[in-house]
């Protein structure tokens, strides 16, 4: 019988574990289609949630346009560094001013709102056809603190020390 309460217990914190939610602005229903696809077809009107990287902030008269290189979103909404590249870039826009300090390059951020179109861009050489959302939510993450910690597999490189003999 207390076998059975431990493990109702654990499904119960596993299931709520897996019950990852998205910050309250970010929640609703969404295509679920990446930049890349959106600039390769035409999907205009399109609600989405993109996130990634801040590329370039460009505030205008009345709105403020954020050059985004697309990464995928985790649970959350967040965005996160995939081993295989990113899904393409974007372009969001959204009424008002955004501080480009605040807003900075490599800032993570997560936009919702319709696609509106396309954007002709010139990378280098290159013409980039970039699909372009009106926001209707801009959401800055926090910047994530990167604490690596190294585990060694012994305390001690020798077997000796100055406390006795150190068996592992």
């Amino acid at each position: 019988m207390n076998i059975r309460k431990t493990l109702a217990a654990l499904a119960f914190a596993l299931a709520l574990a897996g019950c990852a939610t998205h910050p309250a602005p970010l929640q609703g229903e969404y295509l679920p289609i990446t930049p890349q696809q959106a600039s390769a077809a035409n999907h205009t009107g399109a609600m989405v949630r993109w996130g990634g990287r801040v590329i370039e902030v460009e505030p205008r008269a009345d709105r403020t346009c954020f050059t985004m290189l697309s990464l995928p979103l985790d649970g959350q909404g967040r965005p996160y560094h995939a081993d295989d590249g990113s899904g393409g870039r974007f372009q969001a826009c959204r009424q008002g001013f955004y501080d480009p300090a605040v807003f900075s390059a490599d800032r993570e951020v997560t936009f919702a709102g319709r696609i509106s179109g396309h954007e002709d861009a010139r990378i280098g050489d290159y013409d980039y056809r970039m699909p372009r959302i009106d926001a209707d939510v801009v959401y800055l993450w926090p910047e994530r603190d990167e604490t690596r910690v190294i585990i060694h597999p012994h305390p001690h490189p020798y077997f000796w020390h100055p406390y006795g003999l150190w068996w592992w």
